[in-house]
């Protein structure tokens, strides 16, 4: 798994939730009658062991919907 920092997780976290949009935290996610209940996520450890290096910046690379996203260490994401 690659080193990330706090921004980078919690932009990493927001790309996650536009898939899982039930999720509130990576260990609590919304149920039906909207009470949040902890709940371990498989889901999300899987889409965060996708994460590469980038050879040559700071960022971190994203394989998503049939790009790269890049996440800056300030927790920008781009294309």
């Amino acid at each position: 798994m690659v080193k990330t920092n706090r921004a980078q997780r919690e932009a990493l976290f927001r790309v996650f939730q536009r898939d899982f949009p039930s999720w509130v935290t990576p260990y609590k996610r919304k149920t039906q009658t909207g009470i949040t209940v902890p709940v371990p996520s498989i889901q999300y450890r899987k889409f965060r062991a996708k994460v590469q290096p980038f050879f040559g910046g700071d960022c971190v690379m994203l394989p998503y919907a049939g790009m790269w996203l890049g996440i800056e260490k300030d927790g920008y994401v781009h294309s």
